[in-house]
């Protein structure tokens, strides 16, 4: 009698913690329509203990009122960022506990809500990054991808704008995921231009594209081959152990890169660069050769080359790989410009000493030196320069550098020439 008395008591409680439940969420449900989502929040959380033993559809119910309050808070801006991370959980709970019953009352609607938030998380991290808050722009693509891991490339993207926020550590996790889903980005992007508001529209295939082409909704139809990014994913892993001073981790890093992607001449600029910070140049050597025999005339890898080398300050080897570039392709502006700015390089240590020299007659005699030395540094950018103008007269930073070379050396008459054009 006694464990009968038990037993109904239970019940009896469990009925009337259902009844409780179900009046706070219509409660809620009233407060979301009147579009006071604070005070369905608010209902809802006091009510939360009520969903440890309440049935599925009850249970079910209670998370998609949550998940719609907390949208909308969202999307009337109030703590964005928090409440979109909020909404999508409780949409996944939903979605969760729905599949655990087999039934799908809510799962649907869910669905359709999570893909809202998926996209205003990575418009927000768009808008982030413009404005510079990486940090900011990267916890929102990885909201996204953990939203909808199909969608690997947002992880990808998570991983290199935590590299632009320079938290390196979360980056190295990023890239590690990436690594062991075996990603590699590599893909065709299908495209065709909305005659209707003249916005260019993506497509997940050529047939459907091409079908709208045909309807005479859309034009100029456009295909987008991405190439694998894998290569991009070990270089960068390689060059955050760089940065975290781990230079052995850096190189067992790159050098795993290029067992999985043999032909990425990249891998082998990074990995000789790896060998040309730590003095090693028998090796740095070595790979230089390697890239080189590989393909002796492709003038970006030579270029690439060359600004490896003017960044270890090695100009001489740099201006062989540049001036090699020029002969390959006389039109190549960027290795002009990056000629000339090697060259004016030098000018900063130039103007330190003639500022810290007296006006002794030896020190006046120096400055004479120092002084010739800038105006032959001048003097020797001037046919890149030139030549950099002539090829992208709209250049207005490469303009203005001839223009300060010209005023520098007093050649008015090339100085009013070139601002004339401008």
């Amino acid at each position: 009698m006694k464990s009968r008395y038990v037993i109904i008591a239970s019940a009896l409680f469990l009925s009337v913690a259902s009844i409780a439940q179900k009046n706070e969420i219509k409660a809620a449900e009233k407060a979301l329509k009147a579009g006071k989502s604070d005070e369905a929040i608010t209902i809802l959380t006091a009510a939360e203990y009520l969903t440890t033993n309440a049935p599925d559809a009850e249970k079910a119910q209670f998370l998609y009122v949550k998940g719609n309050a907390y949208l909308d808070l969202a999307n009337k801006n109030v703590e964005a960022d928090k409440n979109l991370s909020l909404a999508a959980k409780a949409y996944q709970e939903l979605l969760a506990a729905e599949n655990a019953s087999g039934k799908s009352k809510y799962s649907a609607q869910a669905a359709t809500s999570i893909v809202e938030i998926k996209n205003k998380l990575i418009n927000g991290a768009i808008e982030d990054t413009k404005i510079n808050k990486n940090a900011e722009g990267a916890k929102k693509l990885y909201e996204a991808y953990l939203l909808e891991k199909k969608d690997t490339i947002n992880l990808y993207y998570a991983a290199s704008t935590y590299v632009n926020a320079k938290d390196y550590d979360t980056a190295l996790k990023l890239y590690e995921e990436l690594k062991g889903l075996n990603y590699s980005g590599k893909a065709t992007y299908y495209y065709a231009v909305n005659k209707v508001n003249s916005q260019e529209d993506f497509f997940n295939n050529a047939a459907d594209r091409d079908r709208m082409v045909k309807m005479g909704t859309h034009e100029k139809p456009r295909t987008e081959n991405v190439p694998s990014k894998r290569g991009e994913i070990y270089k960068n892993v390689a060059l955050i152990y760089v940065q975290q001073g781990k230079m052995d981790l850096a190189k067992k890093a790159v050098s795993d890169a290029r067992k999985a992607n043999p032909d990425d001449t990249s891998l082998i600029l990074t990995e000789a660069n790896l060998y040309l910070e730590s003095k090693d140049m028998d090796t740095y050597k070595k790979l230089i050769s390697e890239a080189l025999e590989k393909n002796p005339n492709d003038v970006d890898l030579i270029f690439n080359l060359g600004v490896v080398s003017a960044g270890a300050k090695n100009y001489s080897e740099a201006e062989k790989f540049y001036t090699k570039v020029i002969e390959l392709n006389p039109k190549y502006i960027n290795a002009y410009i990056n000629m000339a700015a090697m060259k004016l390089d030098d000018e900063k240590a130039i103007i330190d000493e003639m500022n810290k020299l007296g006006t002794s007659s030896e020190d006046m005699k120096r400055y004479n030196v120092l002084k010739k030395k800038r105006e032959d540094l001048f003097r020797a950018t001037i046919p890149y320069l030139e030549k950099a103008v002539a090829l992208e007269p709209n250049n207005v930073d490469v303009a203005k550098t001839l223009l300060n070379v010209y005023s520098a050396l007093e050649m008015t008459t090339e100085y009013k020439a070139l601002k004339a054009k401008m």
